[in-house]
């Protein structure tokens, strides 16, 4: 099955669609910095590749990709454009009341950036709460045992991905004409203590945006990454289908 993708589909068919499925995916990026050799755009680029691989499986209808995120901790790197986490709960949830709207019965968010989980979650809530509209908002599912066992570098902190050997191998896959190997390089810095427990911005204590070591990256690690989180997604849909039934 292919994805039926909303930003290339007349209102018959996506009609047709929403009572055929009735499942909406919705990628969430961020325009953030990664580093010298990684776009800006990089967490959207993967949260839309990855949506558009579990659409065409659920055959399930793709919306266009929210290309802002909540990216604060980012933002003394230049380039970083960031949403606040109120702007982004809104956005979340008025599209959700529009899926509602038209007809849809459930929503998945596909996630591409740590800043937007929270937001995220509290729009799930509102619109479950306001019109019992099911929301499964999903964040690589399992990513760090699939980056155990397939990556060669460690990583700069447990679970802490970014700029690194995971989102540089996923980029060969989705835009590798966007990836300057000839620019990567790795930086392990030193976290502060308080790290996690108070607002910190990255730059405090990393120089170029990397956190890790993106050399060992590769088109082929990354697209046993891709396949493992869809794998894992797909699981995590079917429970959330099962239980809503949708």
């Amino acid at each position: 099955m292919t994805a039926v993708k909303a930003d290339s589909t007349c209102w018959p068919d996506m009609a047709a669609a929403i009572e055929r499925s009735g499942i909406a995916i919705l990628p969430i990026g961020a325009v953030e910095q990664h580093g010298a050799h990684l776009p800006l755009a990089t967490d959207t680029i993967l949260a839309s590749g990855i949506a558009e691989s579990i659409a065409g499986q659920l055959d399930a209808i793709l919306l266009p990709a929210i290309s802002f995120g909540e990216a604060w901790t980012n933002a003394d790197f230049t380039g970083t454009l960031s949403l606040s986490p109120e702007t982004l709960r809104a956005i979340v949830r008025d599209l959700g009341r529009e899926w509602h709207r038209v007809g849809g019965r459930a929503l998945i968010v596909m996630n591409g950036h740590f800043g937007n989980s929270a937001p995220i979650s509290l729009a799930a809530r509102d619109l479950l709460t306001e019109l019992k509209l099911p929301v499964l908002n999903l964040d690589y599912p399992n990513l760090a045992e699939l980056a155990d066992h397939i990556c060669h570098s460690k990583p700069a902190a447990p679970g802490f991905y970014h700029a690194d050997e995971v989102e540089t191998s996923m980029m060969l896959v989705f835009a590798p004409e966007k990836v300057d190997m000839d620019r990567a390089a790795p930086e392990y810095p030193e976290f502060p203590a308080s790290f996690g427990y108070e607002h910190i911005q990255l730059r405090e204590f990393n120089s170029t945006g990397v956190f890790g070591d993106p050399r060992p990256a590769t088109a082929e690690k990354g697209q046993k990454l891709i396949d493992g989180i869809v794998a894992n997604a797909m699981d995590v849909i079917a429970a959330f289908k099962t239980r809503n039934g949708v």
